[in-house]
């Protein structure tokens, strides 16, 4: 009888221990799924919005890393679907994989597991990747991969009752090898499940914060960047918005958005054109004078800013400078004025002439007086001739066609000495020395481009030079080149106007040079004649102490022929 109740003793003792031990392990259980609970909440857990690439980077690093520990995986990876590809692309960063080997991992959507976990929407788990006939053996070669868990990445749509009434896969989620030895499960499943969709919503939301914040981002570089200021003014006379370069036009600061516009644009056209857009209800269009400092001559432009039910809620005034447009109009207005004159003085010469010369039927003009007013009529006609030539000249540079070259050898000596010997002809007020050696070296160039440069030097040199005085035409040879200098005794030229000499249509209007006229498309013309010969051309100035015009071209250019452009 003792011993049956030792043994019954012994076996409740046994009994204790063992449900002791039992108990000991659910309880390791239980913090250990307590741990992974809370670790899958604080994985799922949604995060402030995510603005950024660098901001998603961050927060998917983490993710993959939380969604690794708790599915005790080696390696875990987010594939997006590239619609413009069709694949399945691998995002850096991945846990367990290098940047490098994520950027080379993908799979076509229409291969591999992943290919069919996106097109099923339906987790699948393979215990080993090497047999199965649907993977990519290379892919699990370069990953060094042997099991895989994937599932979709889903995002999931729901109306104000919270029922989802769509879902969108936009890739797919996949840890690879199991850690233990083992491999994936059900209860695998539907953690990563879980995991997943958390990750597509923030991956969702990410990508259209980022395309959002992008396409603002910008719009507002565009904005800020846009060589025409900007003015944006509210129906209460408050600025909105400016963009740098109206900031620049009114000496603006940045702070001053939200202020009224009397109290930083203080100009009252801009003022009143604003407000009558906004009374009227119509956009304007109007030319206005600012000082920025210098006066400037601005086109405003306003356009009116409406909500959904067609108010008007402001008026965007845009600020177009168009001094220089101006400047142009004026100085095409002076050139048309200019030609004319040019035109008609020697054609009233020669009309002039040949009408004296019709009128004297009673032979009152001796055969000296009738070729003296012969000789004058040929001038007159090279004269229309020359600028008849430098206006289609101007034209095809206006045009954009390159001035045509027949090049050949010259002398050019002897094209100096007769170019002088002719400007000579016209003038009795100045004489014109020619400084060139005899053993000059011959140019291959065209003739008759050189002469019209030479041409229109040495009548610049004479017209301002109304006083007369000496002009010296020189040229000399240097380094593979020939340097030209036509120098005068005249007016000069102000140092502000030196940067603008060779512009289309400028002409010095200050002191004796008013005198002199012309059309303005002289050295316009040289600098270009100059620069189809592969040359250069400068000018040196002082008032009152004449003008040095010289260029260079070179003796032979770089590519030589019959024809050049």
């Amino acid at each position: 009888m003792a011993d049956q109740a030792y043994v019954q003793v012994r076996d409740l003792q046994a009994e204790i221990e063992r449900l002791r031990a039992r108990l000991v392990e659910l309880e390791r259980n239980k913090r250990a799924l307590e741990e992974q609970l809370s670790a899958t909440s604080m994985a799922t857990e949604a995060p402030p919005p995510i603005t950024t690439a660098s901001e998603l980077q961050n927060t998917l690093r983490l993710f993959v890393k939380k969604v690794a520990m708790i599915l005790q995986a080696d390696k875990c990876v987010i594939m997006l679907y590239d619609k413009e590809s069709g694949e399945l692309q691998a995002q850096a960063p991945a846990f367990g994989l290098t940047d490098e080997e994520a950027r080379t991992f993908r799979v076509r959507a229409t291969q591999g597991i992943t290919g069919e976990t996106f097109r099923g929407n339906a987790p699948i788990i393979c215990d080993d990747l090497l047999a199965d006939s649907r993977t990519l053996k290379e892919n699990v070669a370069l990953l060094k991969v042997r099991n895989s868990l994937s599932v979709p990445l889903a995002v999931e749509y729901k109306d104000e009752n919270q029922e989802i009434v769509d879902r969108q896969t936009i890739g797919v989620l996949v840890v690879f090898n199991k850690r233990g030895g083992g491999g994936f499960d059900e209860e695998d499943v539907r953690l990563l499940t879980v995991l997943a969709r958390s990750a597509a919503s923030v991956i969702s939301n990410a990508q259209v914060y980022i395309a959002v914040a992008t396409a603002k981002q910008q719009l507002e570089s565009t904005f800020q960047s846009m060589l025409s200021g900007v003015l944006v003014v509210g129906t209460s006379g408050q600025i909105l918005l400016m963009n740098s370069a109206a900031r620049r036009i009114f000496g603006a600061r940045e702070d001053d958005d939200g202020q009224a516009l009397a109290s930083v644009v203080r100009n009252d056209k801009v003022h009143s054109l604003v407000t009558a857009s906004l009374d009227d209800a119509e956009e304007k269009v109007e030319e206005v004078n600012l000082l920025t400092p210098a006066e400037r001559v601005f086109q405003v432009q306003t356009a009116l800013l409406r909500n959904e039910d067609t108010m008007v809620t402001g008026v965007v005034a845009t600020f177009n400078d168009i001094t220089e447009l101006r400047n142009v109009e004026r100085m095409k207005t002076e050139f048309v004025a200019s030609v004319s004159h040019e035109l008609r003085t020697p054609l009233t010469s020669i009309k002039g002439f040949i009408r004296t010369l019709l009128d004297d039927t009673e032979g009152y003009y001796d055969r000296d007086t009738q070729v003296e007013f012969y000789q004058i009529i040929d001038q007159e006609c090279d004269r229309l001739v020359r600028l008849i030539n430098d206006l289609l000249n101007v034209s095809r540079i206006e045009a954009g066609r390159a001035l045509e070259l027949h090049l050949k050898p010259i002398d050019l000596r002897n094209l100096m000495a007769r170019v002088v010997t002719s400007q000579q002809s016209y003038t009795t007020r100045h004489s014109l020395v020619l400084e060139a050696s005899e053993d000059l070296p011959m140019v291959v160039a065209d003739e008759d481009k050189v002469d019209q440069i030479l041409t229109n030097l040495i009548n610049n040199a004479i017209k301002y030079s109304p006083d007369g005085g000496h002009v010296w035409v020189s040229a000399r040879g240097t380094d593979g080149n020939i340097e030209v200098s036509v120098k005068d005794e005249g007016v000069g030229i102000p140092e502000e106007h030196l940067d603008k000499i060779f512009a289309r249509f400028h002409r010095v209007e200050s002191g004796d040079s008013r005198r002199a006229g012309g059309t303005g498309i002289g050295l316009y013309l040289v600098k270009h004649l100059v620069e189809a010969h592969h040359g250069r051309i400068r000018v040196d100035s002082r008032v009152d102490q004449g003008s040095t015009f010289t260029f260079t071209i070179p003796l032979t250019p770089p590519s030589t022929g019959e024809q050049s452009a």
